[in-house]
């Protein structure tokens, strides 16, 4: 597997990043195959994982813990914060520098190590002053438990605020964003990925397969919406016809596939690697199987004939559904953008 810088960090890690979203109730509740292909992952050459203390309330992160025994050294260890971890308590969330640093020492003890390599703010808020979250992650890394800052699903103005305010106010700064990213949901193209380049960023970009619509999943002739509880609804509504039309560009992309000699997963993964703004793909396998299908995607080089007809498809920088997109969402409710 071929090797790439993080950004300005120096530090080297694979195309292909095990996401670990599935690992626990969300996915996959058998904690020793969940293990297993963990170490499958690992033995393949993928040295940078990506979970978060939210995933099954945190089983997510002890299984990793677990898998990691003995071999943690070798990998280049993501995790996230923000997200709600109590209903009931709205201080056990958010990017205050009081959940923080509480949350920061349970993350620890769950993946059972003495420092995270990337520690990244799931999402954005408009209630938390950047300063503040900065702050607090700048003193988690001149304590020696935190590596690297990185953010996710941030807009194109919040990634350059944060980075005035690390330099302004003598922080460390978002070395990373981690962003949406798939050939139906190219809108980072316009915006986010070009300032991720100009800041010197690196990113690790999730839901190659934009939600299962590239893997095969759901086709024309057999397209009823998943019944899944967690998924938004509005993504996978097939009476839309924003989602009618990725059906029939499903089709296209399945035919285009087959006559590049790949599976529709691994162009899909491709086309995501490829991009010069992409460090990394985030692939959250539930299988082993699934795994295995994503692998092969990490050699795979399109060529400009592919990737010109991917382009007629679905024309650079566009998010063929709206409800796609999970950033920017603050600055697009009603009360931003009209007058009361």
């Amino acid at each position: 597997m071929q090797y790439r810088t993080l950004g300005r960090t120096g530090v080297q890690v694979s195309p292909l990043c095990l996401g670990a979203m599935m690992f626990g109730p969300w996915g996959n509740d058998d904690r020793a195959d969940a293990i297993r292909i963990i170490h499958r992952a690992l033995d393949a050459g993928i040295n940078f994982i990506d979970t978060a203390d939210v995933y099954s309330g945190g089983v997510s992160e002890e299984i990793v813990g677990e898998a990691l025994a003995g071999r943690r050294d070798d990998v280049f260890l993501a995790t996230k914060f923000f997200m709600p971890m109590d209903a009931d308590d709205p201080n056990q969330r958010g990017g205050s520098r009081r959940w923080i640093m509480r949350e920061v020492e349970n993350s620890l003890r769950r993946l059972n190590t003495d420092h995270i390599d990337l520690y990244q703010v799931h999402r954005p808020s408009p209630d938390t002053d950047v300063e503040e979250t900065l702050g607090a992650l700048t003193d988690l890394v001149r304590q020696g438990k935190v590596r690297y800052l990185g953010s996710s699903s941030y807009s194109g103005s919040q990634i350059v605020e944060a980075q005035w305010a690390s330099r302004s106010r003598n922080l460390e700064r978002f070395v990373t964003e981690q962003p949406p990213y798939s050939i139906l949901v190219r809108g980072i193209e316009e915006d986010v990925l070009p300032t991720l380049q100009r800041h010197g960023m690196g990113s690790l970009t999730y839901s190659p397969l934009s939600g299962g619509w590239l893997s095969g999943r759901w086709r024309k002739d057999a397209a009823a919406a998943p019944t899944s509880s967690a998924r938004p609804s509005a993504r996978f509504d097939m009476s839309s016809p924003a989602n009618q039309r990725k059906l029939d560009i499903v089709e296209e992309l399945a035919l285009l596939a087959e006559q590049a000699g790949l599976t529709l997963i691994e162009l899909a993964i491709a086309f995501v690697i490829r991009h010069p703004g992409v460090t990394s793909a985030i692939v959250g396998p539930r299988t082993m199987e699934q795994l295995e299908s994503y692998l092969p995607a990490a050699e795979v080089v399109l060529t400009a004939d592919v990737l010109d007809r991917i382009d007629e498809l679905v024309a650079p920088g566009v998010t063929l559904n709206p409800d796609d997109n999970s950033y920017g969402a603050a600055e697009l409710v009603p009360s931003a953008r009209r007058r009361p």
